[in-house]
């Protein structure tokens, strides 16, 4: 039986929660990337001049600190900027960052070609700019911050469509709880008009102490319920104790004409299978089998384990209609077959046969699953 508290759900959290875990993953990628991007400059632009008539190593060194430093800063204001924006249509997310890291990279290559002039060559930040100069460094400099732009929105929208993932999964999740919960309702209803029509027909036939033996046992039932079934699935001995309460109550009804055998292998006791999957079906069989014949007969009710399979079996002994056993394969059956279907998915076989010695026998078969 569900409770309210194990069918909730974590609320679903809002889309800038998603952000914060990515603050380790930006800096680790933001400090290493700028280490980096030092490195490759000083091998591939400075180590070469070394032997260069004039060359200013210290000044080169302190540049390249300068050039890495503001480029760390300006991808910083970057992924701010775009953790600001993040939220909007994807094409007009897109136009804006670009158009801000192309804004960044032209300071960006101010700063490094200023830098350079002042810290290299001791000269005035911007002496001796020259077009072919500024826009040579410019192509640098714009593709240093649209490859950083990049970055940020393969973090940026990657947590993002996880995150989504979560919240469809989440739904689906509470989808099925609803949709277990019905099916789950749909069972007490139906089993309590069944018991209290009986109780009723008691009453009339003055068969008071019957009438009131039944409604003690249908009480004990839905306690017993209420008390041992929390989950939408139990072990299959809780779910055996919920089958003798319920055959308690229809053997007032039947008495001798009612009898019952089971067959269950100890070790099934521990699988998990849903509260009350066999009550709707021990209840077709008593009402196909049982009621309409005058002589009564037997329900078995067998439960064994299969490699990683549970197969259950509820068998009658075929007195009643053969007929109406087939047609009853309703409410009952057809509820616990939706009930596996949305737990297992598709995972499992609900079968209806025919005894060779009459009756008919209804297998269950899913996974074998313990606590």
């Amino acid at each position: 039986m569900f409770s309210p508290q194990q069918s909730e759900l974590a609320p679903l959290e809002p889309e800038s929660s998603a952000l914060p875990h990515l603050s380790k993953q930006f800096w680790s990628l933001q400090i290493a990337g700028w280490l980096g991007y030092a490195a490759v400059v000083f091998l591939a632009i400075i180590q070469p001049q070394f032997d260069a008539p004039g060359f200013n190593l210290a000044g080169q060194i302190i540049n390249l600190a300068v050039e890495s430093l503001s480029g760390f800063m300006l991808s910083l204001l970057q992924w701010l900027f775009i953790r600001k924006i993040i939220h909007q249509p994807l094409q007009r997310t897109l136009v804006i960052s670009f158009l801000s890291a192309a804004l960044l990279g032209l300071i960006y290559n101010v700063i490094k070609l200023a830098s350079y002039k002042v810290i290299v060559h001791d000269q005035r930040w911007n002496e001796a700019w020259t077009m072919l100069e500024f826009g040579g460094w410019l192509l640098f400099s714009l593709t240093t911050m649209f490859v950083w732009t990049s970055i940020f929105f393969i973090m940026l929208y990657n947590s993002r469509l996880q995150k989504e993932h979560e919240r469809l999964l989440r739904a689906q999740t509470q989808a099925k709880d609803a949709q277990l919960q019905m099916l789950r309702y749909q069972l007490n209803p139906h089993f309590m008009f069944n018991t209290m029509n009986a109780i009723s027909t008691l009453i009339l036939k003055q068969d008071n102490d019957a009438a009131s033996e039944m409604l003690d046992k249908l009480c004990d039932f839905f306690r017993h319920s209420l008390e041992a079934t929390q989950g939408s699935r139990i072990p299959l001995k809780e779910e055996i104790q919920l089958i003798e309460l319920y055959l308690a109550i229809e053997k007032v009804r039947f008495g001798h004409r009612l009898a019952v055998r089971y067959e269950i292998e100890p070790q099934t006791l521990r699988a998990l299978v849903p509260n009350m999957l066999c009550q709707p079906v021990v209840e077709n069989a008593i009402k196909y089998a049982i009621e309409p014949s005058k002589q009564g007969g037997e329900v078995t009710i067998s439960a064994k384990q299969h490699l990683q399979q549970l197969i259950i079996e509820i068998s009658d002994c075929g007195t009643g209609s053969d007929e109406g056993a087939v047609k009853g394969f309703g409410i009952g059956l057809n509820n616990a077959k939706t009930r596996l279907d949305v737990m297992y998915n598709g995972n499992f076989t609900v079968s209806l046969n025919k005894n060779t010695a009459g009756g008919n026998t209804v297998t269950l078969v899913l996974p074998y699953e313990v606590e």
